[in-house]
């Protein structure tokens, strides 16, 4: 099954997530098959951007039957409310 989850790098206490399509066998750091965006928790409103994500490569994956993680369609309805407000 594939999977939109988030994929944990940077360093310690200073987090930083890939928002990458990978099949669910696979460890959560290992390899994916395409990464359509990123969520850094830890940026500040001004300085710099904090998430980051491709709708539409989301909504094409969903078509071909990937799932969401919880965390990610969280981020995806933020996106796009943002991008609606926008």
């Amino acid at each position: 099954m594939v999977v939109v989850r988030l994929s944990r790098g940077g360093s310690k206490k200073r987090p930083f997530y890939n928002i990458v399509v990978t099949d669910k066998r696979n460890r959560r750091d290992g390899s994916f098959i395409e990464r359509l965006g990123f969520y850094n928790p830890v940026a500040s409103e001004k300085d710099q951007q904090g998430l980051r994500l491709d709708l539409a490569r989301v909504q094409h994956w969903v078509s071909q039957g990937a799932q969401l993680s919880p965390s990610v369609a969280r981020l995806a309805k933020q996106v796009g409310a943002q991008q609606a407000a926008a």
